[in-house]
């Protein structure tokens, strides 16, 4: 029996959790019950999972798992993006190497989330408002925006370049050298789709909320315990990110990153018109770590994401918090200088999971265990589809896709600790030099 010594433990500060109404959680397991199948996580991934299992196994008992209340864990955290398009989180293009079965897999798994929230009518702001890749220096636009633009040319995608005054028309502000405009990424508040996924999960599947997994026997069948019980299943599907190495599975091969978002009140209309009202739009920086996460929102908030430090306790700061805040206000006043008034609502901090050579964790890892982790900062996209593609394989279900998330490869091992924490500090230190153009 394995014990499970990280759990998951956010902050009660989630900005999208707090615009929605209350909602009833699922009851803690209790008690000890069987299933056919056991998914642990219930974010993004492990939803699509459960749901999917339920689709190919409608006779199965399916049991979901989830260490905290569904929409408080990291994909309640995100900033919204559902992105069609590779997607780098530093200052290199190598998912371009791979377009063709990113944009598939990125392309599926929008499409299954839009069916989703149009049968089961889900509200989560769910917009398709493209988004701009921005830089804010020549040196973002030579090293990211140009190569990526060329990519976008040979593959024959349609997008805007955009500079100047009509890339200030568009944001509101005129702090950034160019963007590129694509019209694929969807927007949306990532808790409120959470929560609309959970709760309109078939009757096959059960969710147990606030019952983390303390102990693991991942034997045949596997035996989860929790606090007040457990499951036991022949089969499981492991959704869990960063946290996969406490199970043993992917060890010494994932990288854990705390972020931080924060959202302002809403804007008045005076703060509106300094605008220039322009319609709501999200942006991604031409570097994610060095640079910041920006949104308008419906509901005319912005949202700002930035601050992005290695995190292998899984741990962060609270106090910590104040001092990002002042980051992110600092960040408004340099981007939106006419609005010298705006003030938060909220911020917070999620977890993210990268991988050395930004390969997902995914596959076959026993044969009767598989597991879908290691989003590398798309969890939206990148976890449904992971989710979905899991319970394909697990069932033994032919899907073309498969070959295309296997293709990414595999998360490149990486040293011990503390030789791991010096070479990712000193790593990430680089990275911020060389994009500190881009702050």
């Amino acid at each position: 029996m394995r014990p499970i010594r990280l759990l998951p433990s956010d902050d009660a500060c989630n900005g999208w959790n707090a615009l929605l109404p209350p909602r009833a959680a699922r009851p803690a397991l209790r008690g000890d019950v069987t299933a056919d199948w056991v998914v642990v996580g219930a974010g993004f991934t492990g939803l699509a999972a459960a749901r999917r299992l339920a689709e190919l196994r409608p006779h199965d008992r399916i049991v979901v798992l989830e260490a905290q209340t569904v929409a408080d864990g990291s994909s309640g955290r995100n900033s919204g993006f559902a992105i069609d398009l590779p997607h780098n989180i530093t200052s290199s293009v190598e998912e371009l190497a791979l377009s063709h079965a990113y944009r598939r897999l990125a392309r599926a798994s929008i499409d299954h989330l839009r069916t989703l929230t149009t049968r089961h009518a889900i509200a989560c702001d769910w917009t398709d408002s493209g988004k701009y890749h921005a830089a804010a220096s020549a040196h973002g636009v030579a090293t990211v925006l140009t190569p990526t633009r060329q990519e976008l040319d040979r593959l024959e995608e349609p997008y805007q370049w955009l500079e100047g005054a009509d890339l200030a028309a568009r944001l509101g502000t005129g702090s950034f050298a160019a963007a590129l405009y694509t019209p694929g990424t969807v927007l949306l508040n990532p808790a409120a789709l959470v929560r609309g996924l959970a709760d309109t999960l078939p009757d096959t599947v059960t969710l147990y909320e606030q019952s983390p997994v303390v102990q693991a026997d991942l034997g045949s069948p596997v035996l989860l315990t929790t606090p007040q019980g457990s499951v036991r299943a022949p089969r499981m599907v492991l959704a869990v990110n960063g946290l996969a190495a406490q199970f043993g599975i992917f060890r010494n091969r994932l990288l854990p990153f705390s972020t931080y978002g924060s959202l302002t009140r809403p804007l008045t209309g005076a703060e509106y018109d300094a605008l220039g009202r322009p319609a709501p739009w999200g942006l991604t920086p031409a570097h994610a770590f060095a640079g910041a996460t920006l949104r308008l929102t419906n509901d005319r908030r912005l949202l700002v994401r930035q601050t992005v430090e290695y995190s292998p306790a899984f741990r962060r700061d609270a106090g910590h918090r104040a001092t990002v805040a002042a980051r992110h206000r600092a960040i408004l006043a340099r981007r939106f200088p006419m609005l010298p008034d705006i003030t938060f609502d909220s911020t917070w901090s999620g977890m993210i999971c990268v991988s050395q050579n930004g390969a997902p964790g995914f596959g076959a890892v026993a044969p009767h265990i598989t597991a879908a982790v290691c989003h590398n900062g798309a969890g939206v996209t990148k976890g449904t589809i992971g989710g979905l593609l899991a319970a394909d394989l697990a069932c033994g279900q032919d899907n073309p896709l498969i070959a295309d998330l296997i293709s990414l490869g595999q998360p490149q091992k990486v040293p011990p600790r503390p030789f791991l924490d010096i070479g990712v500090r000193a790593r990430f230190a680089w990275e911020l030099w060389t994009a500190r153009h881009e702050a």
